[in-house]
């Protein structure tokens, strides 16, 4: 079975449809959305319409902190929104009810086949810490391991791609994928795996992100997808969105 993991979409329908067609042509069988379906983007109803298809024919689907937000947006500290309080009120506005109903129903950890999905970090999922090192990954292997949910972890949050895999010692070590290069994850290895954002790179390549799990030959792939960024910033200018969101995209950053 091949597993595609799509994660921090942030309603970006062009990033989503690439990934989704680039994992088809990887020979994907199911797919995995870990969170961050909605926020900053032009098109959350879009993509949430996309996404529950998927559901509805047996796709995984996680709640991230965007999709909370969406959900229950901030109000204005001190009369002004900041931009993540404006993005989240406009997204709110742009849900349907079957839209937001959806996204409430979403957990935040789902264990599949020997896989601990979750947003964040598995440790307190809740509190959406980002597993940005190798003593944060260190912290989520450990509670999943504890509960015996592992003993691989794949994550998203961090809107950037690495594997943290149990050396000869106690403490996890960073390995950085190379787009395309099946990286061997045998069950026998625990891991903590980061897939990266389908929708908002942050690594100074515009390229949406996701991973394949090859789960019969226990290897993962990272790719890197290009798509029409171009138009997924127009699309956010032509909402009334905030600049900075269209200039993200274009820069990957």
């Amino acid at each position: 079975m091949k597993l595609a993991l799509i994660s921090d979409i942030h309603a970006n329908r062009q990033a989503l449809q690439a990934c989704l067609a680039h994992a088809r042509q990887q020979g994907a069988d199911q797919f995995a959305f870990l969170g961050d379906l909605v926020g900053y983007g032009a098109d959350p109803a879009a993509v949430l319409d996309d996404i529950m298809a998927l559901a509805a024919q047996g796709a995984l689907v996680l709640r991230g902190n965007h999709d909370d937000m969406a959900l229950n947006p901030p109000h204005a500290q001190g009369g002004e929104a900041t931009l993540g309080a404006q993005g989240a009120q406009w997204t709110h506005a742009q849900l349907g009810a079957a839209h937001r109903e959806f996204l409430t129903h979403l957990p935040l950890t789902l264990s599949h086949d020997g896989l601990l999905l979750v947003h964040a970090s598995a440790d307190r999922p809740e509190s959406w810490r980002y597993v940005d090192g190798e003593g944060a990954a260190g912290r989520c292997l450990e509670q999943a391991l504890a509960q015996q949910l592992g003993p691989h972890v794949l994550v998203g949050h961090v809107h950037h791609q690495a594997l943290y895999y149990q050396g000869a010692g106690r403490s996890l070590m960073k390995f950085e994928p190379m787009p395309g290069s099946p990286v061997p994850t045998p069950a026998h290895r625990p891991m903590v795996a980061c897939v990266g954002s389908c929708g908002q790179p942050r690594d100074g390549d515009p390229r949406a992100m996701y991973a394949i799990c090859d789960r019969k030959l226990q290897k993962m792939t990272f790719h890197r997808v290009p798509y029409n960024h171009t138009e997924a910033a127009a699309a956010i200018r032509r909402a009334g969105l905030p600049e900075s969101f269209a200039e993200r995209l274009e820069r990957g950053r």
